[in-house]
């Protein structure tokens, strides 16, 4: 009985996806599956605020910053929804080991032997308006010099101080 319900439940999820995973916006990113008649879809008409605090490196040198995998898929729904992505108001704080995620290609090879995944995306992120901050805080108690850091990111003087201030103008928090 328990495996028939788990194999009605499979075939009911399958036909309720109308496509496969579709990526436009950010490749590197997981893509999304429509869902024809999903609640809460992605809105041509809805602004999308949200404060994405990026703390946690990759598992592996060759994968993206789990913060910039969950906002370029964020991305990628609303490209596949025809949702104009000017409608992502999207801001990446980084602090921590993410912060590995931002170093410019030359510091990450030295540091991890392989080129950073992360610059790719973030110069796709950045043209689509996304804005990308790191805590100077914690660069200044790790000592890493900003200039091996990726320009596309922003010094910011304390990683809490933007969180909290994006949050006070309504942004959504989504941590990772």
């Amino acid at each position: 009985m328990k495996a028939i319900l788990i194999f009605l439940a499979t075939i009911t999820v399958a036909s309720a996806q109308s496509s496969s995973p579709q990526a436009a916006a950010i490749p590197a990113a997981d893509g999304y599956v429509g869902m024809a008649k999903a609640a809460h879809r992605p809105s041509k008409e809805t602004k999308y605020r949200a404060i994405f605090d990026a703390t946690h490196a990759a598992e592996k040198p060759s994968q993206l910053v789990p913060a910039l995998n969950m906002a370029g898929s964020e991305l990628n729904a609303l490209a596949a929804e025809q949702a104009p992505l000017s409608n992502a108001k999207f801001v990446v704080v980084f602090h921590g080991p993410a912060v590995d995620g931002l170093l410019n290609n030359e510091a990450y090879r030295t540091k991890f032997g392989a080129d950073n995944p992360n610059l790719e995306t973030i110069a796709r992120m950045k043209k689509a308006g996304v804005t990308f901050f790191v805590c100077g805080q914690y660069l200044a108690g790790e000592k890493i010099d900003p200039k091996s850091l990726t320009p596309e990111v922003t010094v910011a003087a304390d990683a809490l101080l933007v969180l909290m201030e994006y949050q006070n103008q309504g942004y959504a928090l989504l941590s990772f």
